[in-house]
């Protein structure tokens, strides 16, 4: 049998990326601001726009984990900056810094062995804190992928990246 220290620290590893992916940190290095609310090549979103529904995502499911009150969120209105919102490169800086302290937070709770990984959400229909940690992995890895292809499609990526 696996040990929970060992499934606990695998847990935090696949919530930091790097393995199979690149970090949050390393997609969003080096971002030009000229580039930060221009729509992405035939759609509607910027890349702003995508790191801010990390963000709220993020945040809504830390939320969900920990907030005996909670209540669910409206799809997609809660989960996105309305469509031609914009971000100023303090607002940009802000979002990455909430997103990474949401990550920081996941993380340490992952890793507390006071938190019952098996533990079913009272407030929720079956999900298991293990699940929610997932989940958070799962759904930032998917946008980190999106968002490095959409450096590369919108020539944002630094001279002499590979």
């Amino acid at each position: 049998m696996i040990g929970d220290a060992l499934v606990r620290q695998q847990v935090v590893e696949l919530l930091r990326g790097g393995n199979a992916y690149m970090t949050f940190d390393q997609a969003v290095a080096d971002y030009p601001m000229e580039s930060i609310n221009e729509n992405i090549p035939n759609g509607t979103y910027s890349p702003w726009h995508l790191l801010e529904h990390l963000r709220l995502t993020q945040e809504d499911i830390l939320e969900f984990m920990t907030d005996e009150g909670y209540h669910e969120r409206r799809w997609p209105q809660d989960y996105w900056p309305a469509p031609g919102a914009t971000a100023t490169p303090e607002q940009w800086q802000e979002t990455i810094d909430r997103f990474r302290a949401g990550q920081a937070t996941i993380e340490r709770m992952a890793l507390n062995p006071v938190v019952d990984l098996a533990l079913r959400i009272p407030w929720g229909t079956g999900q298991t804190m293990l699940r929610e940690f997932l989940l958070v992995a799962d759904h930032n890895a998917y946008h980190m992928g999106e968002f490095a292809l959409l450096r590369q499609v919108m020539g944002t990526w630094p001279a002499g990246h590979e």
